[in-house]
């Protein structure tokens, strides 16, 4: 399974025994890396077969529902997608607000009272002061989709999986640790009864933190720290994901000639020619030019690949799509996601 804590091959990794091993699957990246569009594609990956998984999301930006084209998500499941083989496809965009009603309603059943203090301001007064609250009620949402049961179903729970779309890698660690966040607000009582029963859905048997990155400096870095990081506060590390994936142009020995400026002029101008265009020396300069650029991003994104690699996490690749992601291409990752193993 992704989660787990064995050095794989990068390229093709070992799978644990079962891919239910871990429920709750964790998502996070640099902004930008495309995050959402790997949790997308994770969740529909894990119902392929007929399973249930629920999508959720916690940073208000309704990504997920503009990733499957649908109007903005309400504070309750939806399904938005179905999956092959008879899965199902829930997303949920926790409200920091609507979980502690939930919250003063389970612990206190004071929900009309909640009511009346986000009227006047002060359940946003409160998560200011104590942002470690914010975090608890929305992991402690998660946790409770993790955990919820269901008779009619022959797992005896509601969902076979959580993917949670989290924060970026820069804020991951300190939003799931909450039962360190809180330790200075409530030593005792519901708030780190909540924490404490959090921290114990994130326990390397049941959930798993993956990382999206793309092959670039920025973002690698950005990795590496967020492992160490999640390493640091005991978080389950589990693979690293690599977006937005470009396949090199040209045969490993042309783009080593390409990169030092020795490529056969002859040979450009030919294939100019046979693409029925003039090779004026000017245009086989300029695709001389743009092959050697092309041959030292190649060489660049090998290096960041031993990066990764040096990780000693499971990998796996999403390609760059030119036209951008859609919700057909939403499936196309799923199954590149599944023919890795990253989903059995």
């Amino acid at each position: 399974m992704t989660g787990d804590d064995r050095a794989p091959d990068a390229k093709v990794p070992a799978a644990a025994a079962s891919p239910w091993d871990r429920r709750l699957h964790i998502v996070t990246g640099k902004g930008g890396t495309g995050k959402t569009t790997v949790a997308g594609a994770l969740a529909v990956a894990l119902a392929t077969g007929g399973r249930r998984v629920l999508l959720t999301e916690v940073e208000g930006r309704q990504q997920i529902a503009q990733l499957f084209d649908t109007p903005p998500l309400p504070y309750r499941e939806r399904k938005v997608a179905s999956a092959p083989g008879g899965g199902e496809v829930f997303a949920l965009a926790i409200d920091a607000d609507e979980a502690l009603l939930e919250y003063l309603e389970m612990f206190y059943n004071l929900r009309r009272a909640g009511r009346a203090l986000g009227r006047i301001g002060a359940v946003d007064f409160a998560t200011t002061v104590a942002p470690g609250v914010r975090d608890v009620l929305l992991t402690g949402k998660v946790k409770e989709a993790v955990n919820r049961p269901d008779g009619t179903r022959p797992s005896g729970l509601a969902y076979d999986a959580v993917v949670l779309d989290a924060p970026p890698t820069g804020r991951i660690a300190r939003f799931l640790n909450v039962t360190a966040e809180v330790a200075g607000l409530a030593r005792m009582g519901p708030i780190r009864s909540q924490a404490d029963s959090v921290m114990a859905v994130l326990a390397p048997d049941r959930a798993a933190v993956h990382l999206v990155t793309l092959l670039e400096e920025m973002p690698i870095q950005e990795t590496v720290d967020g492992i160490r990081e999640l390493r640091e506060v005991g978080l389950p590390v589990g693979a690293v994901v690599v977006n937005m994936v470009r396949s090199p142009l040209l045969a490993p020995g042309d783009l080593d000639l390409a990169r030092r400026g020795q490529l056969d002029r002859e040979e450009l101008a030919t294939g100019i020619k046979e693409a029925g265009i003039e090779p004026t020396e000017e245009l086989i300069s300029n695709l001389a030019w743009e092959a050697a650029q092309h041959a030292e991003r190649v060489a660049l994104e090998t290096a960041q690949r031993a990066e990764i690699a040096a990780l000693g996490r499971p990998v796996y690749e999403v390609p760059l799509l030119a036209d951008g992601v859609d919700l057909g291409s939403l499936y196309r990752f799923a199954e590149m996601l599944r023919s890795q193993r990253m989903v059995p």
